[in-house]
């Protein structure tokens, strides 16, 4: 007869957590409550909106829970005796009283290399500082952000192409698989886990709109990385005739031609544009109808 399984409190909200969470569950490990984000208001019409990890644990029928404050909580947590604490993306820093509270403490997923590009953006920052590789690490947690020792990680390569959607994709995968991967010999404490090295450590930020605001003065690779790297929000865009307009897909290129604006270095070829208010269009069609001078 198989061992039963030990029991889990998965933490989340963003869709880099479903893959974690959905392998968690196929594994027949035993999901006690999922805590994601309270259900916000979101489009046009600020209708309620749940969040991608509520959306997956709905479907299983799934124990919710969605403070506002994760210490309201508290509580609750202890009294489920949970084996241990699974986070990923989930928006708010743990308390080392949560923390603390399952018998193996608890661990996060974090989409890169530790100690570099802790913080909220990680996927973002690799692609906009023009990396090669980054990868994904799990952690034991402590009270500061993406700072506890490391239990495991894995490197991935960055494509060409690549965007924060295709690569957060990826890294959510490798993740859960990880994951999977590692868990039985962490119950065993079969993992050699290590410290991360502060002297190496840098911090991404919280990224707004204002962040896809492209700076002609820049180079075209660097734009090119803007543009990538910020798709699908906050998105990139720029002002013609006092109307925004969005850049959603180009490339660097070393000669002029028909679909490409001139940068401080270089030329950038615009392959996909939404002018405000219209349906996105190519680059050709866009400078058909546009003057576009930086």
């Amino acid at each position: 007869m198989n061992k039963p399984r030990q029991k889990i409190i998965f933490i989340g909200t963003s869709s880099f957590a479903l893959p974690a969470l959905e392998k968690l569950i196929e594994d027949n490990y035993v999901i006690l409550a999922v805590v994601t984000a309270p259900d916000k208001p979101a489009g046009r019409k600020q209708e309620l909106t749940m969040s991608p990890i509520k959306e997956m644990s709905s479907k299983y029928g799934l124990n919710i829970l969605q403070p506002e404050d994760i210490l309201d909580i508290r509580k609750e947590i202890k009294e489920l005796k949970a084996d241990l604490i699974v986070t990923a993306s989930y928006g708010q820093i743990l308390p080392e009283n949560i923390l603390n509270i399952p018998k193996k403490r608890s661990i996060n997923l974090h989409p890169s290399l530790l100690p570099k590009y802790r913080g909220p953006s990680p996927i973002q920052t690799t692609i906009l500082n023009g990396d090669e590789k980054t990868g994904v690490s799990i952690i034991q947690m402590d009270e500061k952000m993406d700072h506890g020792p490391i239990i495991a990680q894995q490197e991935s390569e960055i494509n060409p192409d690549d965007t924060y959607q295709s690569l957060e994709i990826r890294l959510a995968e490798q993740s859960a698989d990880l994951l999977i991967e590692i868990l039985p010999r962490y119950f065993k404490n079969k993992l050699e886990i290590k410290e991360q090295d502060e002297n190496q450590s840098t911090y991404t930020k919280i990224l707004t709109r204002d962040d896809g605001k492209i700076d002609w003065q820049k180079s075209a690779i660097e734009i090119e990385r803007q543009i990538r790297g910020l798709y699908p929000w906050p998105g990139t865009w720029t002002e013609l005739n006092g109307q925004r307009i969005k850049i959603i897909k180009a490339k660097a290129v070393d000669q002029e031609s028909e679909t490409t604006v001139k940068t401080r270095n270089g030329y950038l070829s615009l392959e996909s544009v939404q002018p405000a208010g219209k349906k996105s269009m190519t680059g050709e069609e866009f400078l058909r109808g546009y003057e576009f001078k930086v």
